[in-house]
């Protein structure tokens, strides 16, 4: 009798990292990263000195106060213009991925399935075309045999 060896730990695990998900995932978070420092950069470099040419070069500064009094820590504080300036950073972000990464995949893909497509409409077309040819010669076939048939 042969034992089943079960696979080790480590053979599991290099199993789990070989997988595609977690090597795509990994590489993702990677990109992430950096392109956040990419990001933080043209909001900061760009997107705040355009505001602070209509007011302050930092759009943390823009608040508006609910309470009477807001002197220091004093009163209630709304922070919109951090609000504005993450609003601002996950749009440029979005913005970069979808027509840097999403869109030119998501049209590399369909020239692929057009082409698929286009090979297996030819495949298609040609194996019609002997269809019809086999059936020509069937038919021919069959009025030479009938015409043999019909002499004595």
């Amino acid at each position: 009798m042969s034992e089943k060896k079960e696979p080790s730990i480590w053979e599991g695990f290099k199993a789990f990292l070989m997988r595609g998900n977690v090597v795509d995932l990994a590489v993702a978070v990677v990109i992430g990263a950096a392109f956040t420092n990419i990001v933080n950069a043209v909001v900061k470099g760009l997107i705040n000195p355009l505001v602070g040419a209509i007011g302050t070069k930092n759009l943390d500064s823009y608040s508006s106060c609910l309470s009477d009094n807001c002197q220091g820590d004093q009163g209630i504080r709304l922070l919109w213009g951090s609000v504005l300036g993450a609003t601002l950073s996950f749009v440029i972000t979005a913005a970069v991925v979808y027509f840097l990464m999403v869109l030119p995949m998501a049209k590399y893909l369909a020239r692929l399935e057009a082409r698929r497509k286009a090979k297996e409409g030819t495949h298609e077309v040609m194996e019609v075309t002997e269809l019809e040819v086999l059936k020509e010669i069937r038919d021919a076939l069959v009025a030479q045999r009938g015409s043999g048939h019909d002499e004595p």
